[in-house]
């Protein structure tokens, strides 16, 4: 018989308020194996009560107060459902069976409020400045112990241990304690899900999220800047999220712990999806929203290793995540079957609008947020790869959306080109996309990560470089943007020429193709590409207006590549510098 808080007093205790969770509390004398309540897996693993006391252990020496909350532990799909529509706004089960949650006020991450703690053993590694804001130890000690207490006034609290990373040697374990059952869900589904086995011989976390985001964090504390504070601790090996309760934050959060992790440990870390073809061979892409990253990398002649985090070591690739998280909006059954397919029992349907008769999902309603998402575990893509493990890469696809029409849809860089535009990161924002936008826009994040880097760029595109070099890999870079004229006058590139030039790569076909050389990027782009006209493959053939006009673009465009770099040119080599355009 499985007891809870409830079944030993006979009724619910009332939820306490935030200040009295603060105070001391004296509670009725009750066993710790009473506290617990585990899913019907939890308690076949640990009849012996062995691992159950490690685990209330490990929970006591958090702050978790046993005696209050009941505790669910990986709990099963069918249970966080129940929960979830039972206790949680919003939430409910769409026609084809996946939860639908509602993360309130938040409806993406909040960068601005992400702050690094600074400490001694971690401070000089660390890329100080607008991605990477420091926090001292005081306030995240007050933050973190804020969140306990909230979490202390729940009747219920989930706890969901997993791995991030595939590959044994390096994957973490980690822990997450959280005030609700869709967050449960949603990182049961991202993280790897540990076999009974794993579960049983877990221990401690390598590091730990405390999720207590319906919670606000007080703005007047040192470093914070609004009521939202998503904070990590090297040292301490904890995330702590206050006042958002958008479940990416978590996602996000543990790829930054891996992104500092696996550089420190001699393997690279990569903001990426991956596949890999018949014969083995590995393809990398790299692309910012908008240059078609998921729509290129998913395809049905290869196996999904991962759509989205990754790391390169010795040996090969291996995907850090459980699942994948892919946005909805607009979404159909025509454009990405895998993906819509994806969406049944066991997946995470977050802010959609669906018909209140039929729960029907309208993925064109936009009226909560464009940035609707689904959370779903990789075996629910039908040629994923199982374990998410490859060889090294063969090829590597950096993907641009240049909405200046001036990039060329392919060309083969050097190593110095890689690295040059590893760093810079660059896409295009179009006139119309966010408001005050009237022309093209260029966007640049650094590695095509930038939110989530945690050491210096330089860092990561010099190991790149490096795995490049003991590999011989190949490198593109791929522009699905604007030809024949800026955006407004040319035409997006079709969608069937890219995928005719990523197959090209995956062929061979352009790595024994003739080049010639382009302008003031210097990159070398082929003469011809099956099924692709040739006159597309020079931006400067296609283009419609006139060669003043194409010059003035492309110095334009080369001189924002130049101002961009000066932010990296301080720990840039000379050979890297070279590797951008000459005016």
């Amino acid at each position: 018989m499985i007891w809870s808080p409830t079944q030993i007093s006979g009724k619910r205790p009332a939820a306490r308020s935030y200040s009295q969770a603060a105070k001391t509390q004296k509670h009725t004398n009750v066993s710790k194996e009473h506290s617990i309540h585990r899913s019907p897996q939890y308690d076949a693993l640990n009849g012996n009560g062995t691992d159950a006391g490690r685990f209330e252990d490990s929970l006591k020496r958090a702050g978790i107060d046993l005696l209050r909350a009941e505790i669910r532990r990986n709990a099963s799909t069918a249970q966080l459902y129940e929960d979830a529509v039972r206790h949680e706004t919003g939430s409910a089960i769409s026609s084809t069976g996946a939860l639908v949650a509602q993360s309130g006020k938040k409806t993406g991450r909040s960068p601005r409020d992400k702050r690094i703690v600074e400490e001694e053993s971690t401070v000089d590694d660390v890329w100080w400045g607008p991605v990477n804001k420091k926090l001292s130890k005081e306030p995240f000690a007050i933050n973190h112990q804020g969140a306990i207490n909230y979490l202390n006034t729940r009747d219920k609290l989930y706890v969901f241990d997993g791995y991030a990373g595939w590959d044994p040697k390096y994957r973490i374990k980690v822990r997450v304690v959280c005030a609700r059952a869709y967050h449960a869900l949603f990182m049961n589904n991202m993280l790897i899900r540990p076999t009974q086995e794993e579960l049983d011989s877990f221990g401690e976390p390598d590091f730990t999220i405390i999720n207590a985001g319906q919670f606000p964090a007080n703005s007047f504390t040192t470093g914070m800047s609004s009521s939202t504070s998503v904070a990590i601790s090297f040292e301490r090996k904890q995330m702590v999220i206050l006042g958002t309760e958008y479940a990416g934050e978590m996602k996000k959060g543990v790829f930054t712990v891996m992104h500092y992790l696996m550089p420190k440990a001699g393997v690279l870390s990569l903001h990426s999806s991956c596949n890999e073809g018949p014969d083995g061979d590995v393809s990398l892409f790299f692309g910012l929203s908008g240059t078609g990253k998921t729509t290129l990398s998913a395809d049905p002649q290869r196996l999904l290793i991962g759509d989205d985090e990754h790391v390169w070591t010795e040996t090969g690739v291996f995907n850090i995540e459980g699942g994948c998280y892919a946005k909805t909006i607009d979404l159909s059954a025509e454009k990405e079957p895998e993906i819509f397919d994806a969406i049944r029992f066991g997946s995470v349907l977050e802010n959609v609008i669906y018909d209140k008769h039929t729960r029907v999902v309208d993925y064109t309603d936009k009226s909560i947020t464009e940035n609707t998402r689904c959370a779903y575990p990789i075996e629910y893509i039908p040629n994923a790869k199982i374990p998410c493990v490859g060889n090294s890469p063969k090829n590597i696809v950096l993907l641009t959306c240049d909405a200046f029409g001036v990039l060329p849809p392919v060309a083969k860089l050097t190593p110095a080109q890689a690295m040059y535009h590893f760093i810079s990161g660059y896409t295009a924002k179009i006139a119309g996309t966010e408001e005050g936008v009237t022309e093209p826009e260029a966007t640049f994040s650094a590695c095509f990560g930038q939110p989530f880097l945690v050491w210096h760029p330089v860092k990561y595109a010099q190991m790149l470089a490096q795995k490049m070099q003991e590999n011989n890999v190949n490198v593109w870079l791929v522009n699905t943007g604007w030809s024949g004229g800026a955006y407004g006058i040319g035409k997006r590139i079709p969608l069937k020429y890219s995928r005719a030039i990523i197959d090209a790569i995956h062929s061979g076909e352009l790595e024994k193709a003739d080049y010639v050389n382009y302008g003031v990027f210097n990159l070398q782009i082929p003469t011809a590409v099956t099924n692709v006209p040739a006159k597309v493959l020079d931006p400067s053939q296609a283009w419609q207006g006139s060669a003043a006009e194409f010059d003035d673009t492309i110095n334009k465009l080369a001189q924002l590549f130049q101002a961009n770099f000066k932010e990296h040119a301080d720990r840039a080599t000379p050979e890297i510098i070279t590797g951008g355009p000459a005016l």
